[in-house]
């Protein structure tokens, strides 16, 4: 099983990134998949939520409104549009089919979880 995150990077308050979480290795289109974020010194964090076949979405209250998640099941994908950005976004952002709420032990114990993309706001 494999989940891998890209799109990270270094980008300027206000502006936007696109994280990519591909997955492999087990039935993606029958799961729910949560975007989670970890800020330096900080515990996980729930961001976002995709369900399977109908698609729908929810959002932490914190990124309401700036932040868009779809999913493309035929590529085995999901994305995170994260438009807005502010400096408290900056964290490591992995996908993983575990729901909240998270402990820092659930990391390779409770569910698959990506290795991470490190998002970097700052000017």
């Amino acid at each position: 099983v494999h989940l891998v995150e890209s799109g990270g990077g270094l980008v300027q308050p206000g502006g936007s990134l696109r994280l990519s979480c591909a997955a492999s290795g087990f039935t993606f289109s029958t799961y729910d998949i949560y975007w989670v974020r970890q800020p330096p010194g900080k515990g996980l964090e729930w961001v976002s939520r995709i369900t399977p076949r109908l698609m729908n979405t929810l959002y932490a209250d914190s990124v309401k409104g700036r932040f868009t998640g779809s999913r493309d099941n035929a590529k085995n994908t999901v994305y995170l549009q994260m438009n807005s950005l502010k400096s408290e976004d900056t964290a490591l952002y992995r996908c993983t089919t575990a729901g909240p709420p998270y402990r820092n032990s659930d990391l390779g114990t409770r569910g698959y979880w990506g290795q991470g993309t490190q998002v970097t706001v700052s000017s």
